[in-house]
């Protein structure tokens, strides 16, 4: 082969270069393989790995270094890192070309069950004033929705794929319209997905577990494969905190589920609530760590002091807090989550439905929004930002700039990105090049 004829094999193909083999040189009837979701063994050559914090004369972080590393996955693991030196290998090579690579992506508040999602434009229908008013609309499309839900969701999930999110944890309608139907259309979509996605599934009592008289659909649905149960504003949907706080919780109990509630309530009726969340899990330690707060408003209303205090008990009993960002009058108090170690996620909530017309799947938005919020922009405090979209809070570097991602043993989930570091990646939000999931190459342009 000559120079001409390599040269137009290594740009063939957006993605990547695929090569088995040793060297060209020296092997000419190797052939290009592509990557399958079959491929067991293979190599990311020419990745850029963020390698520490450069700081000026005053002791600031301004700037981050990178080099380029061969990342060696077998089995959906990370094997070996070693730094690139133009290495053969004889197994099939996936070519990162120098973009950057970051932990894959998760979204953990979203609802793929019952979206607009796939059809023509249509903006947010007239709601009402109130939740209430809210689930009268939803009780009349739902059925509609219904229809076409499972094919729906799985472009969702493509849609997530290609902002590099691997990772899900999706609400599912349980309520007398939908029955179990809901929740059916979406395992079947994210079975026909389960190369491309990981997921965990809340059974949501969206009309209120009371006011829809849902008990016994949640129970139902308890049993067949879900993570989480839900619940709905237990005062102003409800109209009875504890009695609707405590069969959340039972029914959590009698068959070993976590809890995730959504609580839109603001401080009047939003802290009670939370404080009595925190007393039931105090008591039953199974519930420890296994229980989040969706949207949590009542917390982003409340004096410095208050905040501390409570995000303190939060964090002493195990409750996460998952946080769609809103922007307008209300700030979340992220900063203090985050000081007080109370475990903290986010998600992109909707996709283009009857509640928001604005939903784009996009994680990294979320961390960006997140930045611009709470005034993150130098090099730092942006590359921070990212751990909001991503498990764990993983970042590349911690705190002190040691590099603590990828380590061989890692899960082989993470996402190609066309910039120079995670502070850039948060700033700009660039295009996802590639998305591996478990090993496995779901997206790549």
């Amino acid at each position: 082969m000559n120079r001409k004829e390599f040269l137009h094999l290594t740009t063939a193909g957006a993605g990547g270069l695929f090569l088995t083999g040793t060297a060209w040189a020296e092997e000419k009837q190797n052939e290009i393989h592509p990557l399958t979701t079959e491929t067991q063994e293979f190599v990311v050559i020419n990745a850029r790995l963020e390698e520490r914090f450069l700081y000026n004369d005053l002791g600031q972080v301004k700037a981050t270094q990178t080099g380029l590393y061969d990342i060696h996955i077998q089995a959906g693991k990370i094997i070996a890192i070693h730094a690139a030196q133009g290495k053969t290998y004889a197994i099939a090579v996936f070519d990162a070309g120098g973009k950057l690579v970051l932990p894959g992506l998760r979204d953990m508040h979203i609802h793929i069950d019952k979206t607009f999602y796939g059809e023509s434009w249509q903006a947010e229908p007239l709601r009402g004033k109130t939740v209430k008013d809210m689930i009268d609309l939803e009780r009349r499309i739902l059925p509609e929705l219904l229809v076409h839900s499972t094919e729906k969701a799985e472009q969702a999930i493509d849609l997530m794929n290609s902002k590099g999110t691997y990772f899900a944890r999706c609400q599912t309608n349980i309520e007398p319209t939908s029955g179990l139907k809901s929740l059916e259309h979406l395992q079947k979509a994210l079975a026909n997905k389960k190369d491309s996605i990981q997921s965990e599934i809340v059974a949501f009592p969206q009309h209120g577990i009371l006011y829809s008289d849902s008990v016994g659909l949640l129970r139902e649905a308890a049993q067949m494969g879900v993570d989480y149960i839900g619940g709905l504003d237990p005062t102003t949907v409800d109209g009875d905190m504890k009695k609707s706080l405590d069969v959340m919780f039972q029914i959590a109990s009698d068959y070993n589920k976590g809890v995730d509630i959504h609580l839109h309530e603001g401080r009047a009726t939003g802290l009670p609530a939370i404080e009595y969340m925190i007393e039931k899990v105090k008591e039953n330690k199974t519930l420890q760590g296994k229980t989040f707060i969706s949207h949590g408003f009542a917390l982003g209303q409340l004096e410095s002091k208050e905040t501390e205090a409570i995000c303190a008990q939060l964090a002493e009993v195990g409750i996460g807090v998952i946080s769609t960002v809103p922007i307008g009058k209300l700030n979340m108090p992220i900063p203090t989550f985050y000081k007080q170690k109370v475990k903290l996620m986010t998600g992109t909530d909707s996709i283009i439905d009857h509640w928001s017309p604005f939903g784009s799947c996009d994680m990294l938005e979320k961390a960006k929004l997140t930045a611009e919020l709470y005034g993150w922009r130098d090099e730092f405090t942006l590359s921070r930002a990212l751990r909001i979209a991503t498990k764990d809070q993983c970042l590349p570097l911690d705190e002190e700039g040691k590099q603590v991602w990828p380590l061989v043993g890692d899960e082989a989930s993470f996402v190609l990105v066309e910039a120079s570091c995670s502070a850039e990646v948060v700033a700009r939000t660039p295009q996802r090049k590639a998305l591996f999931n478990r090993g496995k190459l779901i997206y790549s342009v």
